[in-house]
């Protein structure tokens, strides 16, 4: 790859649109003021689809802050947002994740764009979507703020009133060491390196599809199946693999997951 084309895609930060910009007015949270957790009440119109419901809720923690020890007078709509938020989760995620601990997960966050929101291929296991946002974040013991991002999977389950949140993961991105050392943030060496160096599956590999940020990846097996990856990529450059799909002769996709790592690693050298 070109120098500066490496570095504009793996140094630079997002230029995306935020998603979450429902909610712009103070009068949607005024029934929500000086309330706790156990005393609100989700409508049931913000949770009539899975779309709703990520989309609302990520409007509602959009100018949520919880910056600890920095002050600059307030912000947004400071901890307000933060009980009715929690009420987007399921009963029994509530169950295992109780509210002050649901608060501090915010610590030192000051704003939240979501910037990625998609639906991704999940098997039977139910509803699943990949996420990404940007935040806004204080360095602990300065004045100063930085910008941060996270990816992570959300798990959904329709419950008596709506879509709720059953399950949440969010991984902080890594913007230097990764593509210094790293491999395993290219979606085609990943394939290249695992089913090829290590599975000696791949006969032929063909171009790369991308629309936006998600990147399709297709190789025909020396097992005579056609293969097919989906990799959603970061803001940080890094390709993030969502499924993988193979088919033999005439049949339709089948989603699959395969583990190189542990079927047919053969080269444990490799780094």
């Amino acid at each position: 790859m070109d120098p500066a084309a490496y570095h504009q895609k793996y140094f630079r930060p997002s230029s995306l649109p935020a998603l979450n910009l429902r909610f712009t007015t103070w009068d949607f949270f005024q029934p929500y003021y000086e309330k706790t957790h156990d005393h609100i009440h989700v409508p049931a119109e913000l949770t009539k689809t899975p779309e709703d419901t990520l989309l609302n809720y990520f409007s509602i923690l959009r100018e949520a802050e919880n910056m600890g020890g920095r002050s600059c007078g307030t912000v947004g709509h400071a901890r307000i947002p933060f009980p009715l938020a929690y009420n987007f989760l399921s009963e029994e995620y509530k169950e295992k994740l109780s509210y002050a601990a649901y608060f501090n997960s915010f610590a030192g966050i000051g704003h939240t764009s979501l910037i990625k929101l998609c639906r991704v291929p999940d098997g039977k296991r139910g509803i699943r979507f990949f996420y990404e946002i940007e935040t806004i974040e204080g360095f602990k013991g300065k004045r100063a703020e930085y910008f941060g991002y996270s990816y992570g999977f959300i798990q959904l389950v329709h419950e008596q009133e709506g879509y709720r949140i059953t399950d949440l993961q969010q991984f902080p991105e890594d913007f230097l060491c990764a593509p210094y050392h790293l491999w395993q943030h290219d979606g085609e060496a990943v394939v290249d390196v695992k089913y090829g160096y290590w599975c000696k599956l791949i006969q032929k590999r063909y171009p790369t599809i991308k629309n936006g940020y998600v990147k399709n990846i297709y190789f025909h097996g020396n097992d005579g199946s056609d293969y097919y990856f989906i990799f959603f990529t970061l803001t940080n450059g890094t390709d993030v693999e969502i499924a993988q799909f193979r088919k033999v002769g005439d049949e339709k996709w089948k989603q699959v997951k395969m583990k190189p790592e542990e079927e047919c690693l053969t080269e444990k050298e490799v780094r």
